[in-house]
């Protein structure tokens, strides 16, 4: 009858062993992501620009060509830069400085359209000026991670990056029409940036869904004397850009 009981009181020991071992999840390696301080990775994007647009006191007034000795537009109603989307590709360097916070580089090739929209007291008269620049973007930022958890953590980052206009996405209006004149902006500008994300760890790589926000510093206006760009004193590039990462 003891011998009963020693076999039982075994027996209860070893399943409760094995059904505790059972529920012991093993955290996902995440392809070595986070194992080494420097490792690297790729991005893909999606992007919003718009432009935030600072007006001059007198905007509102027909423009006078000095070419031709009159006003060749209408008053204007408003001004107004819509959200136009694009895409980005990058590659991601990471450097970890301590467990809970890295320094990254996302250098990224932006494809993305960008519009002014100007509307007149002659509808007429109305007219969007359209970009379509191809970028390069260039970001050092700062990534604060909370502890992991399973197979997750969440991370905020700031930072600021500097992009460059390649190609001539703007084109040549030199010899065009007054009004047939193109907006243009400065090739490269500054920025600064802050979001948010997560990390999700699978057995061979590991996922990171990220929101990130930018605005250029200062004035990325070109200022021309001609008809779009007259009633406008700043512009400022506002970004929003969704992104997956694989590392």
């Amino acid at each position: 009858m003891i011998k009963n009981g020693y076999l039982t009181i075994i027996l209860i020991l070893f399943c409760g062993n094995f059904l505790l071992a059972q529920e012991v999840v093993v955290p996902a390696w995440g392809g070595g992501a986070d194992q080494t301080d420097l490792s690297f990775g790729f991005t893909f994007s999606y992007v919003t620009n718009n432009y935030k647009i600072v007006k001059k006191t007198n905007w509102r007034s027909p423009y006078y060509d000095p070419g031709t000795g009159k006003y060749i537009t209408d008053s204007l109603n408003s001004i107004s830069s819509t959200k136009l989307p694009g895409f980005a590709i990058g590659f991601i360097t990471r450097y970890s400085l301590t467990d809970n916070l890295e320094v990254r580089s996302t250098p990224s090739l932006v494809f993305g359209d960008r519009s002014i929209t100007y509307t007149y007291a002659d509808p007429s008269q109305n007219v969007t000026k359209q970009m379509q620049p191809t970028i390069v973007d260039f970001p050092l930022s700062l990534k604060l991670k909370s502890d992991r958890i399973g197979n997750f953590r969440a991370y905020i980052l700031g930072g600021v990056k500097y992009s460059e206009q390649i190609g001539k996405g703007q084109g040549d209006d030199a010899n065009d029409d007054p009004l047939q004149k193109l907006v243009k902006t400065s090739s490269g500008y500054g920025s600064y940036e802050a979001g948010l994300g997560f990390d999700f760890y699978f057995e061979f790589f590991k996922l990171s869904p990220e929101i990130k926000i930018s605005n250029s510093f200062g004035n990325v206006l070109v200022q021309e004397q001609q008809p779009f760009s007259a009633p406008i004193s700043k512009l400022s590039l506002h970004t929003i850009m969704f992104s997956l990462l694989f590392e």
